[in-house]
């Protein structure tokens, strides 16, 4: 893939905003239109499955609205966030913590992602040369490109000292929002995330709540109804035709006409999505 170095006029104007501003920038890909709004996802690199339902369910809620997601291409939730914005079809860019070439590029699993973010919109950029290997020292160096580039910052999921809690301490610094996804008492990949809580970051429970960090005036009910209603899947909508009336569990399964665990989670994911709910037995539209 070709790598370009950007000149100067063309830098993202929040990264020459920052204290200290990447003096040389490298691309692969287009930079997005600069009316869009960036927001950073990070997280643990082991993330726990709390933490990959957390963002891709949030991601997948910023669905349609003018956001690019921001990520570092590191194992684990960074991935996670650069794939799920893909398949919601918002554009991401990547930050690796070393230079572009192929040689390069840290890590090498993600060569593909590399190519696939660039296909569906997105850009790869670096301030390190090309073929600048990943160091420790080189990842702070990147966060605080990450940081400076977005709207407001999002962490998953986040050790009690973690290299995200530094992305962390930079986002405030900087004068960004701060979003913080709660995690369990229990955890320890959440006593990070719990501890920036208690020091004032805001909560985060769903898409909504980014969206209104954000910014954006949130649909009334009916619309946000209407926006789900438009996206269903073909095994989705087959259930919503059925649903005229409530039908009990048992029957709907039967109707579905799929193996019983496929139609049990798929019921379930429905009604984690808001488009169904059950009561007294009865399943029906929400």
């Amino acid at each position: 893939m070709k790598i370009q170095k950007l000149l100067k006029d063309k830098f993202p104007k929040a990264l020459l905003e920052i204290p200290q501003p990447p003096k040389d920038l490298w691309i692969i890909g287009e930079l997005p239109p600069p009316d869009l709004i960036y927001l950073s996802i990070v997280g643990s690199r082991k993330f726990t499955s709390y933490g990959r339902e957390a963002c891709e369910k949030i991601i997948a809620g910023l669905k349609g609205y003018p956001i690019v997601i921001v990520s570092g291409f590191a194992m684990g939730i960074d991935t996670i966030a650069h794939k799920k914005a893909m398949q919601a079809g918002l554009i991401t860019i990547v930050f690796p913590g070393s230079g572009l070439s192929d040689e390069a590029i840290y890590p090498k699993t993600n060569l593909r992602l590399m190519q696939e973010v660039v296909d569906s919109g997105g850009c790869l950029i670096s301030e390190f040369e090309p073929d600048f290997k990943a160091t420790q020292w080189g990842f702070p160096m990147r966060n605080r490109l990450m940081a400076g580039i977005s709207k407001a910052v999002l962490i998953i999921e986040a050790e009690e000292k973690s290299g995200t809690l530094i992305t962390a301490r930079l986002t405030t610094e900087y004068n960004r929002d701060l979003l913080v996804v709660p995690g369990s008492i229990f955890s320890s990949s959440s006593k990070g995330t719990n501890k920036l809580l208690k020091a004032g970051a805001t909560p985060i429970t769903c898409a909504e709540d980014v969206l209104e960090a954000l910014g954006f005036e949130l649909p009334k009910d009916e619309e946000k109804q209407k926006r789900l209603f438009e996206d269903l899947s073909p095994d989705e909508k087959k259930v919503v035709d059925l649903l005229r009336e409530p039908i009990a569990r048992d029957d709907l399964i039967r109707a579905i006409k799929m193996p019983i665990p496929t139609a049990n989670a798929l019921l379930s994911v429905m009604e984690i999505k808001g488009l169904i709910k059950e009561e007294f037995g009865e399943i029906k539209l929400a």
